[in-house]
């Protein structure tokens, strides 16, 4: 019995050392979070993006159809093929796409033919590691990449014509077979937009299996052993006789530069690796970029949930740029065709990273917004303007001039060794001319710059939201301004503008609203009307969009405890809506009328740093409260696990800095501003060598509320913290309790940065 109890005893220790060695940062990322989405209804609208982080070229299983944008939805049956995607979401769509699929027994070019069943309890979904078994076929296929190439590792049964189709998409495209070298090379031009007539994705495949037969596919007619292939929509299918259990490996790589530079990428990338090197090598990578930040605690949904949206946190912008045959980094200008020096990265919209996403590239990965900041110089060089939203190149939607966010803050955030003249330029040049689409540089700018506000009645769709981003966007330029000596009358004007936003509220509905040109507020202005004066959301929701100066719009509003009892009731008033102005209610509206959270509508971004702003007014507990509820609530580590659009690592960045304790409520400063952290302990790995040790012992359900902080053993008292304090490193020791303290945090004193209150 003693024998029998030793071995028993041995067994579990040897589970939980097992156990322990398998969690790894990488090994709680669930890439299908986000993935139970619809167009109507998103729960995070993402696909399972196997790449390495900031990757040049993902790749995903395709549910959907060609031209889908919602390439892989998890209630789907069948997969149609392996996309390469540079997809940031589904309603801008794709570009430089092609698909693979293996099929057996039947000759099956079209999507819909060759498309299989397969079951999630078939799938294996990682970040660094995909496989499933498409039960049509009896085969298994597995990919793992690196930055800008693949490697497919496909398990055949015994078969006499087991195949892979080479799918190069509609609108335009090419396909060579060189059987000599048991390659493929083509290209694609299939694109949502955002690139110039001379667009191209160039790829290669190389088989380490000799083709039995081969056919080219020139607009859905195969062809039996033709070589080459140019139409609207070509492909080719390559044939094999396969033994049960026997795998072909596919090495792919792609370039928007040249066929050339395609090849020499595969030979740089994967070369002679096996595919069991590679996806080592891209596991490596993925736990030493997710790495930087360790949580500990004993809730495993928890920790699955963030490690999940830190992976999406660093899937984009990709990197476009390449490197070439001499070593030096070049790429393809989105902006005018031509192959080019210097870095470039691209599948953004600012409007929604600015808030979040790029602080935290500030923060954690500093070295990699820096070389965003010189592509950011390559965009406006090249462009004429910076990019709002890059997919890869200018892309026509959402508002603001948010560019002025991103490159202010990473300055202020000591950020070095790039030509912040020429970005400085980029921002004053935006901000003073309307660009060559509506959301590139300033929509109503001549509007903006005489009366200090884009009026709603001279037919500019979202003008209120408009106006509330250029004040702000003033600011951030403003303290670069300030930053790089600029001369005094420039810095004047900025200072002035970024007031702009007081012109917009509405003393009769407590609230912000459109205003017309005479000076006049609308008649009957409705604050729950969603769109029209605003973008994606009501005046509820864009109201707080005063980033830089809180206590002035506390001021407005009439004082510290009428803007807090206006906060509350964000959360109290009923999801009502007037979805008037889109005809039909948007998936946005669904997302917040559904979560029983009343106003809040966090599934969109003007509102997410709303419950932080508790801090500015004496109760910081409520912003406690509020940022467990939407993390508890809000985040799920499954499909369906996000309340709104994921929109490239914005909502993610929100939940991951929410999870530390603190939030950028205002970038372009120094600050963070507190709430409570979400686990016992959490490390920050800084660049620099220094970490900042987040500790909450005592943390729970329960005990969610800060009873006091410390830091480095000295009592903290400010409901914000410095970000060069923190790159210092240390330890903040949070004492958590379940009843709140109404004395922490209370005097304006520990306030965060508002510009009313810091001359």
């Amino acid at each position: 019995m003693k024998i029998k109890s030793l071995i028993f005893f041995g067994l579990i220790q040897y589970c939980i050392s097992v156990n322990a060695q398998i969690k790894e940062p990488v090994e709680y990322v669930n890439p299908l979070m986000g993935t139970q989405s619809l167009h109507n209804l998103s729960n995070g609208n993402t696909y399972p993006a196997i790449c390495r982080p900031w990757g040049m070229n993902f790749w995903t299983p395709q549910t959907g159809k060609m031209g889908d944008g919602w390439a892989y939805t998890y209630t789907a049956e069948k997969i149609r093929g392996f996309k390469q995607t540079h997809q940031p979401s589904p309603w801008m769509n794709d570009y430089g796409q092609f698909s693979i699929m293996p099929v057996t027994g039947k000759l099956a070019f079209a999507e819909d033919e060759r498309a299989s069943w397969f079951s999630h309890k078939a799938e294996v979904s990682k970040p660094y590691y995909y496989s499933v078994y498409l039960a049509d076929y009896d085969v298994t296929t597995e990919i793992t990449t690196t930055e800008r190439a693949a490697h497919f590792q496909i398990t055949f049964p015994e078969n006499e014509k087991s195949s892979i189709v080479i799918d190069a998409f509609d609108k335009g495209s090419y396909i060579k077979i060189i059987p000599s070298e048991n390659k493929i090379i083509g290209y694609t031009t299939r694109n949502s937009g955002g690139v110039p007539q001379n667009f191209k994705n160039y790829f290669v495949l190389v088989f380490d299996k000799p083709f039995a037969t081969n056919y080219a596919c020139i607009d859905r007619v195969l062809i039996k052993d033709k070589l080459e292939a140019t139409g609207l929509h070509t492909g080719a299918i390559v044939e094999f006789k396969t033994k049960k259990g026997e795998k072909v490996n596919v090495k792919v790589a792609s370039s928007f530069i040249s066929p050339e530079q395609a090849e020499l990428t595969l030979k740089n990338e994967l070369g002679s690796a096996s595919f069991e090197e590679t996806l080592a090598q891209s596991k490596n990578e993925w736990n030493k970029v997710l790495g930087k930040i360790t949580v500990e605690d004993t809730n495993e949904d928890q920790l699955k949930t963030f490690y999940s949206c830190l992976y999406r946190t660093v899937c984009f912008p990709q990197k476009q740029y390449e490197i070439n045959k001499e070593g030096q980094i070049v790429h393809y200008s989105p902006y005018n065709g031509k192959v080019l020096p210097g870095y470039m990265y691209a599948g953004t919209g600012f409007w929604d990273t600015f808030r979040a996403l790029y602080p935290l590239l500030n923060l954690v990965y500093p070295s990699i917004n820096k070389e965003m900041q010189e592509g950011l110089i390559n965009d406006y060089k090249e462009g004429g303007f910076l990019p709002e939203w890059s997919s890869p190149g200018f892309r026509d939607v959402m508002v603001g001039n948010n560019s002025a966010s991103v490159v202010s803050d990473a300055y202020m955030k000591g950020l070095r060794g790039y030509d912040i003249n020429t970005l400085y330029e980029a921002l004053q040049h935006g901000a003073n001319n309307e660009g060559p689409l509506e959301a590139v540089g300033r929509k109503g700018v001549q509007y903006y710059n005489t009366l200090g506000y884009v009026p709603y009645d001279v037919e500019i769709n979202e003008n209120a939201a408009r106006t509330l981003e250029y004040a702000y966007d003033d600011f951030a330029i403003w303290k670069l301004a300030k930053a790089l000596d600029r001369p005094k009358k420039e810095i004047n004007l900025l200072e002035k503008r970024m007031m702009n936003y007081k012109k917009l509220f509405n003393p009769s509905i407590g609230l912000m609203s459109g205003r017309n040109k005479d000076g006049s507020f609308p008649a009957n202005f409705n604050p729950f009307k969603w769109g029209d004066a605003f973008t994606e959301g009501n005046s509820w929701h864009y109201s707080w969009s005063v980033f830089h100066d809180i206590q002035g719009l506390i001021d407005l509003m009439g004082g510290e405890k009428k803007f807090t009892s206006k906060l509350d009731a964000v959360f109290t008033t009923p999801p009502v809506f007037d979805d008037s102005y889109y005809g039909s209610v948007i998936h946005e509206i669904r997302e917040m009328q559904i979560m029983n959270m009343g106003q809040y509508a966090h599934g969109n971004q003007p509102i997410q740093h709303m419950i932080y702003l508790y801090n500015y007014a004496g109760e910081p507990w409520k912003t406690q409260y509020w940022s467990r509820e939407v993390m508890n609530r809000l985040y799920k580590p499954t499909p369906d696990g996000y309340c709104g659009d994921e929109d490239n690592g914005q909502t993610s960045a929100w939940y991951i800095f929410s999870a530390m304790g603190f939030y950028p409520v205002c970038p372009a400063t120094e600050e963070y501003v507190l709430g409570a952290p979400l686990f016992k302990k959490t490390t920050l790995q800084l660049e620099n060598g220094k970490q900042l040790i987040i500790n909450a012992p005592n943390n729970s359900d329960v005990s969610k509320y800060v009873n006091e902080l410390k830091w480095d053993n000295a009592a903290y008292t400010k409901n914000y913290i410095n970000h060069f304090d923190v790159l210092k490193g240390g330890e903040l020791n949070f004492d958590m309790t379940s009843s709140p303290n109404l004395k922490r945090g209370t005097t304006s004193e520990a306030y965060p940065y508002s510009y009313s209150t810091s001359k």
